[in-house]
């Protein structure tokens, strides 16, 4: 009688996790969807941001776009993003999301940070 119990609770958290997860993304689609291609944004964050060792480079184009190149591979990724306060969120043309923060002038977005270029 244990392992139907078992089973039905372990069906229960990955079903738990799954929805949770659906929920993010619906989110931040939503969000991404109110605000796309915005013309001309006026955050203090446009521009180049670049890690320490210049292999990231993120650029938030003004009218809503990103571009990030890795390493030598130019525009390896592009998307949208939306700046809220010093929050960013971005949506990847092949439907990944993700978020950053500015934080005293530094971008914290994936575990890497990112500096201003000058």
């Amino acid at each position: 009688m244990r392992d139907p119990l078992r089973l039905i609770v372990v069906i229960i958290i990955i079903a738990t996790t799954w929805l949770g997860t659906l929920t993010h993304f619906a989110r931040a689609e939503d969000k991404m969807d109110s605000q796309t291609q915005i013309d001309n944004q006026t955050h203090p964050y446009i521009g180049m941001w670049v890690t320490a060792d210049g292999r990231i480079r993120h650029e938030l184009l003004p009218n809503g776009r990103y571009d990030e190149a890795r390493g030598t591979r130019k525009s390896a990724y592009q998307g949208r993003y939306v700046v809220t306060g010093n929050h960013i969120d971005y949506w990847d043309d092949t439907g990944f999301t993700a978020d950053g923060d500015f934080i005293d002038g530094v971008l914290h977005h994936a575990g890497m940070i990112l500096y201003r270029e000058n």
